[in-house]
């Protein structure tokens, strides 16, 4: 169940090469609401993949966000879990390392948007389930929603270049897939206007 800190989800790369999805679940995390997990080999991934695709970003700024990924969840990095990846069978065995390091930190589910990666019967073996962002977050907005509503809005306030409305914050969210979480947090902020 998503109700406190000491729920732990890894978040596959394919959550932190979306900006808007990043920047929500680190907000959520820094609110509280889950505990963050990942490794060096996930964000060498998703900042190896931005970096190919939008070659106006620079390697220093991308490493700039990690470092304050870092230093924001000292302890989210996870280590030594390279030893159990030979002993995991995934669709693609690339993925193994993501339920590895899951297993290593005793992570409550992994966060990815590619579930056809992380089928059921593989998970289940070892006691894990895996969620597509949009329910993730919208799981813990239906469980936490003043919190959830706080750390949108803390969100939309550290944007400033450009600056954005949170109707535009909603927008974007719904561009990289976040539609149920996007429609949450509208339900959310025409409560409070």
């Amino acid at each position: 169940m998503i109700s406190s800190s000491r729920f732990v989800a890894i978040l596959d790369a394919c959550v932190l090469y979306p900006a808007p999805i990043r920047d929500l679940l680190l907000n959520f995390a820094a609110e509280g609401l889950f505990l963050p997990k990942w490794t060096d080999q996930i964000h060498d991934e998703w900042t190896r993949n931005l970096l190919k695709n939008r070659p106006e970003l620079s390697s220093g700024q991308l490493q700039r966000t990690v470092d304050a990924m870092s230093r924001a969840f000292p302890d989210a990095k996870v280590s030594n879990y390279t030893t159990l990846i030979k002993s995991i069978k995934l669709p693609d065995e690339d993925d193994r390392h993501i339920l590895a390091a899951a297993i290593r930190c005793k992570a409550d589910l992994i966060v990815t948007a590619n579930l056809k990666d992380f089928p059921k019967e593989c998970l289940a073996q070892f006691s894990m389930e895996a969620q597509h962002p949009d329910e993730f977050i919208n799981n813990i907005i239906g469980l936490n929603p003043e919190t959830s509503l706080k750390a949108f809005l803390k969100q939309v306030s550290y944007l400033k270049n450009p600056p954005l409305t949170a109707f535009q914050v909603l927008d974007n969210f719904k561009k990289v897939g976040l539609n149920n979480t996007a429609n949450s947090l509208l339900e959310l902020l025409r409560n409070i206007v």
